[in-house]
């Protein structure tokens, strides 16, 4: 059985013993390095940016996405079951906690926080619950949380992991089992697949994929006619592009990006979270840190935090990429936009 936590902190064990105190102190001046293998690579990010850590000391963190009404970031810490809110004038401050579910090992859950999240114009995060195997939505003008989706065909999910938004209202979202005790040997475990679903703006909901391994980061295209979805398998460590016709059916699917051979050098970390710049080059964790992928797949470049990196957003004005790193957060100049 693959313990995908174990492996992607092999090689930073001391990730396993961070206290869930927090610091915003910074310990270095640089915590990160770039790998340029395309001259593109400067057309996204100066190979002379500097990044910040805007707070560290947490266990794993991931989720960042940025609401852009408060100019305020949003992440969680899912075995701590807490979500915090970062903004420049007041740190990072306990958002949510429990962020998921008030459950424990005892109840079958390894991880019962909240995972992916998403901010929505309407005002609105949407929220991946592990500890009630759900996707929620919540109202951040009154805190008040409700259900949008918790199983499918008469069984409930795993634990929804990460979400994204289309225009039309339509959401998509992936399903791996990290949230359940045994992982896939969960005796909660309903499902069979480890899947990726769609959640159409009436309600209805679709298993769009069934055949991978452990589903994990999902984002869009620009234009809405690709979903980008991650892999976090060591034994095979991608991100698919899948094409979807005007029916959001799966009408092309291909390997996009295949992480293996950055495994080598013992970089830590596996395909997870991403973000698509405007021109749609994807920004991708992977093993290492951050690779910044063209339009058209090439690997242009990687953004090494020396950890393993779970997730990453735009925010503030845009062009800012924030980055789950691990127990960090990290903020990151660039030269694009979201």
């Amino acid at each position: 059985m693959i313990n995908r936590r174990a492996y992607i902190l092999s090689s930073t064990a001391c990730l396993a013993l961070a206290a869930c105190q927090h610091s915003t102190k910074p310990t270095k001046t640089n915590p990160v390095s770039f790998d340029i293998y395309d001259p593109r690579f400067a057309d996204y990010i100066s190979p002379s940016a500097t990044a910040e850590i805007l707070s560290e000391g947490h266990q794993w963190i991931e989720g960042p996405t940025w609401d852009k009404k408060r100019n305020t970031l949003y992440f969680t810490d899912v075995p701590q079951n807490t979500a915090y809110a970062w903004n420049s004038l007041d740190g990072v401050k306990v958002f949510l906690k429990p962020s998921g579910a008030d459950l424990t090992a005892d109840d079958g859950f390894r991880e019962p926080g909240a995972n992916g999240l998403l901010y929505l114009d309407d005002d609105t995060l949407l929220i991946c619950n592990h500890g009630k195997r759900a996707l929620e939505r919540m109202d951040l003008s009154t805190g008040k949380r409700s259900i949008l989706a918790s199983q499918y065909e008469g069984k409930k999910f795993n634990s929804p992991n990460d979400v994204i938004y289309a225009s039309s209202g339509d959401m998509f979202f992936t399903d791996p089992p990290y949230g359940l005790t045994g992982i896939n040997d969960s005796p909660l475990k309903e499902m069979k697949f480890n899947g990726v679903y769609l959640r159409s703006k009436n309600g209805t909901i679709r298993r769009l994929l069934s055949d991978m391994t452990f589903p994990n980061g999902i984002v869009l295209s620009p234009d809405e006619t690709f979903v980008f979805v991650s892999q976090s398998d060591p034994n095979k460590p991608i991100i698919r592009r899948v094409k979807l016709n005007h029916q959001n059916q799966v009408v092309g699917d291909e390997v996009w990006f295949d992480a293996s051979s950055y495994q080598s050098d013992n970089s830590p970390g596996l395909p997870d979270g991403m973000v698509v710049a405007h021109d749609g080059a994807l920004f991708t964790t992977g093993p290492g840190g951050v690779f910044v992928l063209s339009p058209d797949g090439e690997v242009l470049g990687r953004i090494n935090t020396g950890k393993a990196t779970a997730n990453c957003t735009f925010g503030e004005t845009g062009s800012t990429l924030f980055i789950t790193a691990g127990d960090t957060l990290l903020k990151l100049p660039t030269l694009t936009h979201s």
